[in-house]
């Protein structure tokens, strides 16, 4: 399994950015987990947006409204839609797998077993 993100970059606030990941070998989506996390500078990884079973949307307080995740299978790319980016937005984005399946989505950064290598998002006021 390997997984590639692309589509960050530098932003002014109130725009928006779609972030991409393919999720290369792994198809997989009944009663498993796969979804966005970031980190941003000096900060601990946090989940952002999960989505399980291929149809069940779960968000972070603070980006609820804003962001919206969403899953091609047919390409097996996972997507971020961000809109309203604010400053507090900036971080190295992550998508990831939990290659187990399990009744839902784990929040934390260990209950995921495969990383991508993260894409940069800056957000300026």
């Amino acid at each position: 399994v390997e997984l590639v993100e692309s589509g960050g970059g530098s932003v002014q606030a109130g725009e928006s950015l779609t972030l991409s990941c393919v999720l290369g070998g792994f198809p997989y989506r009944y009663q498993r987990c796969v979804g966005w996390f970031r980190q941003p500078p000096g900060k601990e990884r946090e989940a952002v947006a999960l989505l399980y079973d291929g149809s069940k949307e779960t968000y972070a307080g603070t980006v609820k409204g804003r962001f919206t995740i969403s899953d091609d299978t047919k390409k097996n790319t996972l997507s971020l839609q961000m809109k309203s980016l604010k400053p507090d937005d900036t971080a190295m984005y992550y998508c990831a797998v939990d290659t187990r399946m399990r009744p839902g989505c784990g929040t934390l950064s260990r209950d995921f077993a495969v990383w991508g290598q993260g894409t940069q998002v800056t957000v300026s006021s």
